[in-house]
């Protein structure tokens, strides 16, 4: 690895700063793609600039620039004229322009403009001298997520150091695969997607990139598939009586889909082969109960079971519903405990020994259960919820438990095969890409929904809306309700105009006034500090959350009865319906409220969707067919994604392509043991730990 003390300009405290956008290497950096890209056009004169767009224009300051100001806020004001027509620009906070931008300059201006009664006004302008912005004219420029104290210059800065110093990135594809699907090399690939040297070349930059996350997920998932096929049973399993004794206990019947997808567990535990099945269903839709039936079955013959999920928070309220249901129907309920990295060490070394000797049959936890230390005495059963948040690595490693304290080979010398493996997704992926990448599992959709379950009431709507959105959650927090507000961004970046957790939840503290309790969540807090939080709002000591997506999954409160979504237009469709899932959960009447942040035609109509469906499948199956190319200079998706630059919608084809090449090669060397293909093994090897590591506890 190179250190980024190596570049130009770079000291201890920039190091410092990179590292909290997880770049600690200048191999990181490289690998820190941009979320967007920005097209500097040439300067057009003001009344050609088009409303609601990124214009540049090159115009005078007529006048020294006033400054307002608001209490603790200021805005700078400066009057511009292209000699024809005038124009308003705005700076918030700024209040040094007004002694730098003196009467009678001419320079370019660069923002997005909007129309206010009779003036036109363009906000908070980036300045260029006319050579300055003659540098930048039509190329495309790339936007980076950015933590405080890092601009997207910056990063620009110092990725062109990284690469004029002559850090190679090696090329591991064979040619055959390169040529067969016209990848370029990876060493250019990098380049152009920083540096694009066309429209063109960033569109293969991208294709390749994208290309090679599928393919190292895909021959990881077809691998374990080869080795599962045909698997014995390990531990096979009779039916008892347990199951049916907790649905008799329980104060709803399953539904017709439920009792469906039941029957095909059962049907695999006391199969003569291993279980390998992933449950699809929507939030709401009933897969725990499935897995808590499928742990009591484990119990019931002798065995213990495991059920892995994202967040300590969920952990924990599992653990409690599932020593609930054991202690209704007689069982003893501390044969149950959860595992999560909070615990204390003498916590932990007393958890460790109640299941290594089989005293803890039924096992909740999140990624500290796959830690060397934790040990089972005869693990039958291997439930991962949200299996995208831990990925195959994970998941292989947790079935790797299995069987540690029972002989490493039967009578024949043969390799004893791990637990079923049972993965649970609320994530509604069209069957047609789930089969993709989940191809070492048999797949059980859910479609149904609970009939006890209210369907969530959901309005689109533009900007001019959120002083009735405000006034709404005031009245819901006010009946005892809690609500969740998500925004994009974590941070206000002036290369990207969407809202921001940080200064979201610093306004609605002062919107909601003192008696409305309001917390923030975001995936760059630390892993304790993303825990507490979540902890209190499901305690009941936060009313109002403003979260990024990371929300998504990893808590359960029946008594959050609203969600506000800023920006919804910056979303998938299904990202959006997993967010939803976040309400609904209890028996009061539940809303969400999408707020568009565009004034494009085809942005409401596309959201609109959402308020006509909330069935999982079938918005996925529409963001599918309405994804297309997507647009090539908008801003990633935030929050948490299964690749880095992929998108299994807009990128299907891509996504197709992978899967083919990764089976076909498997099927050429299902080893990977040819010379020429060893870059490949030493690359999955590589990807394999660089998931594993992403994915430890912190």
């Amino acid at each position: 690895m190179h250190s980024l003390r190596d570049l130009k300009g770079i000291g201890e405290k920039t190091e410092k700063l990179f590292e909290k956008l997880g770049i600690f290497s200048q191999e990181d950096l490289l690998r820190y793609y941009p979320c967007g890209y920005e097209y500097y056009k040439e300067p057009v004169p003001i009344r050609d600039a088009v409303p609601g767009e990124v214009s540049a224009v090159e115009a005078s300051i007529l006048r020294t620039p006033s400054v307002r100001t608001f209490g603790n806020r200021s805005i700078t004001i400066a009057m511009l004229s292209d000699g024809r027509d005038q124009l308003q620009a705005d700076w918030f906070h700024m209040p040094y322009l007004r002694t730098r931008l003196r009467p009678g300059m001419r320079l370019v201006f660069r923002g997005r403009i909007v129309e206010k009664g009779n003036r036109r006004v363009m906000g908070h302008p980036k300045v260029f001298t006319p050579a300055e912005y003659g540098e930048v004219e039509g190329r495309l420029l790339p936007v980076y997520p950015l933590t405080a104290g890092i601009t997207s210059q910056l990063i620009r800065k110092t990725v062109g150091a990284c690469l004029a110093s002559g850090l190679s990135v090696p090329e591991y594809l064979p040619e055959e695969i390169r040529s067969a699907q016209k990848l370029p090399e990876i060493g250019g690939a990098v380049r152009n997607i920083h540096f694009p040297e066309s429209e063109q070349k960033l569109q293969e930059a991208r294709r390749r990139l994208v290309f090679d996350e599928f393919f190292l997920l895909l021959l990881g998932v077809a691998r374990m598939r080869s080795q599962n096929i045909r698997s014995a049973n390990p531990f096979p399993m009779k039916r008892g009586a347990l199951p049916e004794r907790i649905l008799a206990s329980l104060p709803y019947r399953l539904t017709d889909g439920q009792q469906r997808i039941l029957a095909e567990i059962q049907e695999d535990l006391e199969s003569e082969h291993r279980m390998h099945r992933m449950i699809q269903g929507d939030v709401g839709s009933g897969k725990t109960i499935l897995a808590f039936l499928a742990m009591a079955e484990a119990y019931e013959n002798g065995y213990q079971s495991a059920l892995m999920v994202p967040t300590e928070v969920l952990a924990h309220q599992h653990d409690q519903a599932l020593r609930g249901l054991m202690e209704r129907v007689g069982e003893d309920p501390d044969c149950c405990a959860y595992l999560t990295g909070s615990l204390t060490q003498k916590e932990k070394r007393v958890l460790y020994g109640r299941i290594e000797s089989g005293e803890v049959r039924m096992v909740v936890g999140t990624h500290a259960l796959i830690q060397e230390r934790v040990h089972f005495k005869n693990l039958a059963l291997v439930i991962t919820d949200e299996q995208h948040r831990f990925g195959v690595r994970q998941r292989e490693m947790l079935g790797q438990k299995g069987g540690e304290n029972l002989s490493e080979a039967d009578d024949s010398g043969e390799e004893l095969p791990g637990p079923h493996v049972l993965v649970m997704s609320a994530t509604p992926i069209p069957r047609t890409l789930a089969l993709i990448l989940y191809g070492d599992l048999d797949l059980s959709a859910l479609r149904e929904m609970p009939a006890d379950r209210l369907r969530i009431k959901n309005a689109v709507v533009d900007r001019s809306f959120r002083p009735a959105a405000y006034r709404f959650l005031k009245k819901e927090i006010g009946e005892g309700h809690q609500a969740y507000i998500i925004c994009p961004m974590v941070e206000e970046n002036d290369e990207t105009d969407a809202e921001n957790v940080t200064d979201y939840a610093a306004k609605m503290k002062k919107e909601m006034g003192p008696e409305v309790r309001v917390g923030k969540l975001h995936g760059r807090m630390k892993p304790a500090e993303k825990e507490r939080i979540m902890r209190e709002f499901a305690e009941g000591k936060i009313d109002l959350l403003v979260s990024t997506t990371v929300i998504e999954v990893g808590v359960n409160v029946p008594n959050a009865t609203v969600m506000m979504v800023e920006n919804a237009e910056r979303f998938g469709l299904a990202q959006l319906h997993q967010l939803r899932g976040r309400v609904g959960r209890g028996s009061a009447q539940s809303y969400c409220i999408f707020v568009s942040g565009s004034s494009g035609r085809t942005i409401p109509k596309r959201l609109e969707i959402l308020g006509r469906s909330n069935d999982g499948f079938e918005i996925a199956e529409e963001d599918l067919r309405l994804r297309g190319p997507g647009d090539l200079f908008g801003v990633r998706q935030s929050g948490e994604a299964l690749f880095e630059l992929g998108d299994i919608y807009r990128d299907q084809d891509v996504l197709q392509a992978a899967d083919r090449e990764s089976k076909a090669l498997l099927a050429r060397d299902p080893d990977l043991s040819d010379i020429k293909y060893l870059r490949i093994k030493e690359h999955l090897e590589a990807y394999a730990r660089h998931q594993n590591a992403d994915n430890q506890p912190k």
